[in-house]
């Protein structure tokens, strides 16, 4: 019988689908806080845009960039949410922020290269990275810091096999939102290198304690910075998988004949959401930021009334990284919680080597089921 390739067989499951399934398959109540999703719906108006333009017939291709007026929504909101200024004809319109990232490696790394990335990090980067024939590297940031960015780390790394960084602000998983001036060490030491900067911001929507700002705004090589966005996680639209890709305009064209091979165009209808949801009311997506920030802080409260809890106070995204003062592996201890205390947590052994007995909550919950997934996590600990 054939087998698959071996850049097919090299990728696994990560931890937090180990945990999702385990799940699936538990009888009882479950508090789940293992998944990055948020638990709101898609706002009405964004709805409403998508249907009515399903039933006027807008229903068949795009071009491989996508909609013009979904590329300029999108420049327009990066420019005055964030401050970094693309052209709508330096953005490709991706099937969610995954297709960009998966596009950008592919792009940059070649066979026998590098994607470096600051850790704990996501899992999927070094999946990406072996698709394209290469290998990530995890350089770790160090916990007594809270794994905030400290750039000579990764510049330490950059040799002549670096075919891109990647740099997720706000983090997945610890919520960090990293310091400017050393993402633009970051960027200047790429370019030094004729390397890209891949700018995973689709979080950036999510920032609670400082204005959002793009990595491509810091630097004065925007050139060497590609930037992934997605209108999945500040505006409830996970699965529309509506994202994009920016950037220079001779990478992006050859991004645009890949496309033609693989998933040719973003769903119309998405884009028309997309639109609606970039352009129009945003009172419901503030409302959920508010209630985001309030989970957070709820979050930080529980975290430090909980004798050897701890973890980085979360500036972005909807992640905590709690720190249960075990050097044990995490995904015995995740299991554990969720057996035999009903709370689901993503094991942190799952985002990199660094970070032995980690565990990460999504705090993209109710107020009342973080109380009670805090109560069970508090009960668990104490007897583990």
């Amino acid at each position: 019988m054939p087998t698959p390739t071996a850049r097919v067989t090299r990728a696994e499951h990560s931890s937090i689908r180990v945990m999702f399934d385990l799940a699936e398959r538990h009888d009882g109540d479950l508090v789940r806080l293992e998944v990055g999703e948020p638990d709101f719906d898609t706002p009405e108006h964004v709805v409403d845009a998508a249907a009515r333009a399903a039933r006027a017939g807008e229903t068949h291709y795009t071009s491989n960039a996508g909609l013009p007026a979904c590329r300029r929504a999108i420049s327009d909101v990066l420019a005055t949410e964030y401050d970094v200024q693309y052209d709508p004809d330096e953005i490709v319109v991706t099937v969610g922020g995954m297709e960009a990232l998966h596009l950008a490696v592919l792009s940059t790394v070649g066979p026998g290269e590098e994607l470096l990335v600051p850790g704990p990090t996501w899992p999927n980067y070094e999946t990406q990275a072996i698709l394209a024939g290469g290998s990530l590297r995890e350089v770790p940031m160090p916990a007594a810091s809270d794994f905030d960015l400290e750039a000579d780390r990764v510049i330490d790394a950059m040799s002549d096999e670096t075919g891109a960084v990647v740099l997720t602000t706000p983090s997945n998983p610890t919520g960090r939102v990293f310091d400017p001036e050393e993402c633009r060490a970051v960027v200047e030491a790429a370019a030094d290198h004729g390397a890209y900067v891949i700018a995973d911001e689709v979080y950036l929507g999510l920032t609670y304690d400082r204005e959002p700002t793009g990595i491509a705004a810091y630097t004065d090589h925007p050139d060497h910075v590609l930037t992934v966005g997605s209108c999945s996680k500040a505006y409830a639209m996970t699965g529309w998988r509506l994202g994009w890709l920016a950037g220079d305009r001779h990478l992006l064209e050859c991004v645009l004949a890949v496309r033609e091979s693989t998933t040719a165009c973003a769903s119309s209808v998405a884009q028309h959401a997309a639109i609606a949801a970039l352009t129009g009311p945003q009172e419901p997506f503030e409302e959920m930021r508010r209630e985001f920030r309030r989970r957070r802080d709820l979050v930080v409260d529980r975290v430090e009334g909980i004798d050897g809890l701890s973890c980085p106070r979360p500036e972005g995204a909807f992640y905590a990284y709690l720190d249960p003062g075990t050097d044990d592996e995490s995904l015995p201890l995740a299991k554990y919680l969720l057996t035999e205390h009903g709370v689901v947590l993503a094991p942190g052994d799952g985002f990199g080597d660094a970070t032995p007995g980690r565990l990460r909550l999504s705090f993209a919950n109710s107020i009342d089921r973080l109380e009670e997934g805090f109560d069970r996590i508090e009960a668990g600990l104490a007897q583990y």
